[in-house]
């Protein structure tokens, strides 16, 4: 069988590796960089640089730990080069896998033009016709850039260029409390730039916890970051010296930059959907069925093109379903957990249902959690900011857990399994959990559900 896939980003390529081993064979048409956004310009540069941000963090506070250190220094050029390194490193392992597993790439501009072919405009000048059996599309999303914020890469930037700057600004202005705007607001703060988050939601990071946004926020203005929720933008004015920004409220803010980071809409631009008669909803979304496949048969669409979390992880189970599904299988696209993380210092991770999704949908629930600062590691390593929270039904099935804390998105796996399997807390909180690890704050936030927990800390009037 042949299978063309158009968009080589976290779902197209891993989409191709898993066809390919499956017996395809398989060309994918790239027009810009094998990795999408994910890895050129949005996970993996983003957590480089966080990654320095957190080395910067830890050499400053070495002196708690008996470590002296008397000049800590920061290149942000020296920043970016490591970071411009390891992408680069992780997109020739991509291409190599390509070759490895006989993924033929196409480096061009893919349109379709009917349900078996797709022309590409090669960069190289030429135009080749692809014909295949089945085709997926896996283009992506792009940073949304209303007209009133005057984008123009410079004075008014997306993560994109923020990811590319060799000096920190002295003051930035961060349109958008989500996770782009938390995480690299946080970043630049710590270089010295005097960061404002301006969030329309009540709360930064609006789709999770109250709880655990509250706690972000008192970090933020531990470190003296601004942040102004429930406020929206209503003008904004382009200076030689800088951007002046007017809020809902009235107020008037001033930085030497400003950041938009309010989502990501859809790419499909010259796919040529509307003559071959692939359906999209109001947002733009394509839709799919149940096997990720479009309206029109034999093509698929994954990761940021359909109406599923624009997230590098989701775009990859997609393609892999979508690859098995077009090789025969009978793989649902339908997600029973997804796992949610931000890479802030505290770093933020959930799955599942928050307090307020299943107050909403008339669940009756119970709450446990956990403290860090109560356990040995987190006080060892000297990260005790954060908490585990466990959300069960009546059935005491798990189907909801938040943590900010230490190492939060690597602790999450455990609980997501636990959403995605059904399991309980008295199945989960069975098990052992190592000693001195952070885990066991995720064992003690299971048996606290129940008040057993042995080494929470409450307060009895």
């Amino acid at each position: 069988m042949k299978i063309t896939i158009i968009g080589a980003g976290p779902g197209g390529y891993e989409a191709a590796i898993m066809a390919a081993k499956l017996g395809a064979e398989v060309t994918i048409v790239e027009k810009k960089m094998v990795g999408g956004t994910c890895l050129n310009i949005g996970c993996i540069p983003t957590k480089a640089l966080l990654a320095s941000a957190d080395v910067l963090t830890t050499s400053l506070e070495a002196e708690k730990f008996g470590v002296s250190n008397d000049h800590t220094t920061v290149d942000l050029k020296l920043i970016i080069e490591r970071k411009d390194k390891l992408v680069s490193g992780l997109v020739k392992g991509i291409e190599f896998l390509f070759e490895s597993n006989g993924v033929n790439l196409v480096r061009g501009i893919g349109k379709l033009i009917d349900s078996k072919t797709v022309e590409v405009k090669r960069h190289d000048g030429g135009v080749e016709t692809l014909v295949s059996d089945k085709i997926l599309l896996a283009t992506g999303s792009v940073p949304v850039c209303p007209e009133m914020f005057h984008y123009d890469g410079k004075k008014v930037i997306t993560s994109t260029e923020a990811l590319a700057l060799k000096t920190p600004p002295k003051s930035m202005i961060v349109v958008g409390g989500g996770v782009i705007g938390c995480e690299l607001g946080q970043f630049f703060s710590r270089l010295g730039t005097q960061i404002t988050i301006v969030e329309m939601a009540d709360q930064i990071l609006n789709i999770e916890d109250e709880s655990v946004a509250k706690q972000l926020l008192r970090q933020f203005k531990r470190e003296k970051t601004k942040v102004f929720t429930a406020s929206g933008v209503t003008d904004v004015n382009v200076q030689d010296s800088g951007v002046e920004v007017t809020l809902t409220n009235g107020k008037i803010l001033a930085a030497e930059m400003m950041m938009l980071s309010i989502g990501r809409a859809s790419y499909s631009e010259g796919l040529n959907l509307e003559k071959l008669g692939i359906k999209v909803d109001h947002q733009g979304h394509i839709k799919v069925d149940e096997k990720l496949e479009t309206s029109v048969k034999g093509i698929y669409a994954v990761g940021d093109l359909i109406n599923t979390p624009f997230l590098a992880h989701i775009a990859s189970k997609e393609g892999i379903i979508a690859a098995e599904n077009m090789l025969g299988k009978n793989k649902s696209g339908v997600h029973k957990a997804i796992p949610r993380c931000v890479y802030t210092d505290p770093q933020v991770a959930a799955v599942g249902l928050t307090e307020k999704e299943a107050q909403q949908r008339g669940i009756n629930y119970k709450t446990g959690s956990f403290d860090f600062r109560s356990l040995g590691k987190a006080q060892i390593i000297g990260k005790i900011q954060g908490q585990v929270k466990i959300i069960v039904n009546e059935q005491d099935v798990i189907i909801g857990a938040s943590i900010i804390g230490p190492e939060a998105t690597d602790l999450l796996a455990e609980l997501t399994m636990a959403v995605h399997f059904g399991l309980t807390t008295e199945a989960l909180g069975d098990v052992i959990h190592p000693h001195p690890t952070l885990s066991e704050a995720i064992m003690e936030a299971l048996h606290d559900v129940h008040g057993m927990s042995i080494n929470k800390v409450s307060l009895r009037l």
